[in-house]
């Protein structure tokens, strides 16, 4: 099985392509086309990951009209409501592709933790501190919090974003709108929690995107993906052991097992990861959608 690791519409105009989503502009409207590229620290892999364009679509679409209380930029994930002038691309947009509405985006990225896993647990072990927040002295790693935390980062183009303070985060934002995506943020996190815990998945974190429309903030991106978010099998969940996951944490865990540096070129990735990996994203969404 193939994937796709770029889509070009002629005619149309790209205006952004990032990691894994191409965007594209139609007047009144973006179109997001989500590929089936995979980065790990922060460079794009060489090898796609077959379907992955499509679950992380479909995923979010479910999140977005699961929490449609919460406004967000999301129109239809439906090709057939398409407009006429993309009827011609069905092979390269039906299942991976949504429209949405145009915004602004915040430059601010909203990370939600309810466990002590990956750089929040790394920080942890050297300062006491996740998202520069001070937690409690003896955590193991995998730890529950005693409730989640907000911890807000910059933005990078290429790079890692940078954790930042609350009071930092309101001066970048005006600060009764990063109360708000705050507020939000929190809210989606816990209700996506007791969600997907009814169907046997953690969610240790999560990072979410908002954006400015016609003076609106929105939700916009994705929503609690297996790329956006950490997702563990609570049936083998264990505090003091790195969890299983759903996410493409498996394929971090394999990179690291390599001799390279985490610049650019990546390596390839065998066959059976690949597999694995698909599989992985696959029963995610399945569990969480039926």
């Amino acid at each position: 099985m193939s994937g796709v690791m770029s889509v070009a519409l002629a005619g149309i105009q790209k205006i952004r392509s990032g990691k894994v989503r191409e965007i594209f502009d139609l007047g009144e409207t973006l179109l997001m086309v989500a590929t089936d590229r995979i980065s790990a620290f922060d460079c794009i892999l060489p090898d796609p990951i077959p379907g992955k364009g499509e679950i992380l679509t479909q995923l979010s679409a479910f999140w977005f009209q699961k929490f449609h209380q919460v406004p967000n930029h999301f129109i239809t994930a439906d090709f057939d409501e398409f407009p006429e002038s993309l009827k011609s691309y069905s092979k390269s947009l039906r299942g991976r592709s949504m429209l949405v509405r145009k915004s602004i985006p915040l430059p601010i990225e909203c990370v939600v933790r309810g466990y002590l896993a990956g750089s929040g647990w790394k920080e942890y072990c050297g300062s006491g501190t996740a998202g520069g927040i001070y937690l409690p002295p003896g955590l193991d790693q995998a730890a529950r919090l005693s409730e989640p935390i907000f911890t807000p980062a910059t933005k990078a183009e290429s790079g890692h974003d940078q954790n930042i303070s609350w009071s930092r985060c309101c001066e970048i934002l005006d600060p009764e709108i990063a109360a708000m995506v705050r507020d939000r943020s929190l809210s989606i996190y816990n209700d996506g929690s007791l969600h997907a815990a009814n169907r046997g998945i953690i969610i240790a974190d999560a990072k979410f995107e908002f954006g400015l429309h016609r003076g609106e903030v929105l939700l916009i991106d994705e929503c609690l993906t297996p790329d956006s978010s950490r997702f563990w099998p609570s049936d083998t969940y264990q505090v003091g052991k790195s969890p299983l996951s759903y996410d493409k944490q498996f394929v971090r865990d394999y990179l690291e097992t390599l001799d390279w540096d985490k610049a650019p070129p990546a390596p390839r990735l065998p066959p059976e990861i690949i597999k694995k990996t698909v599989e992985k994203y696959q029963e995610a969404f399945t569990l969480l959608t039926r």
